[in-house]
């Protein structure tokens, strides 16, 4: 039900043009355990279990090699309209956010 609702609302999701801020506080270690399982189960869902691509593009470290942090931080904020992707601002914050992006690009989130 969940899903659908945030399929239901990637058409009405805007792009937010202006950059956003990389950093701030890491999350709590328990939060960061919920993160790691979002990333490995949600979105794994779409790009694949192990990240390496499916519906989705792979979100290995060497696939998001020299794409910038803020940028990927946006594309998981706001979804990309007209596409799959979902925005998922309603289930994590900025800074959870910058965390995970920063966890993709170590290539920490898709070992097992």
């Amino acid at each position: 039900m969940a899903t659908r609702r945030i399929l239901g609302t990637v058409a009405a999701a805007g792009w937010l043009g202006a950059a956003v801020a990389v950093g701030g506080e890491p999350p709590a270690a328990v939060r960061q355990a919920e993160l790691t399982h979002l990333v490995r189960q949600d979105c794994g869902s779409c790009h694949g279990l192990t990240l390496k691509g499916g519906l989705g593009p792979a979100l290995t470290r060497e696939a998001l090699r020299g794409k910038p942090a803020a940028s990927l931080v946006v594309t998981i904020l706001q979804g990309r309209p007209g596409t799959a992707m979902p925005p998922w601002r309603d289930f994590v914050t900025e800074a959870e956010t910058a965390w995970i992006v920063r966890k993709l690009q170590e290539g920490t989130l898709d070992e097992r």
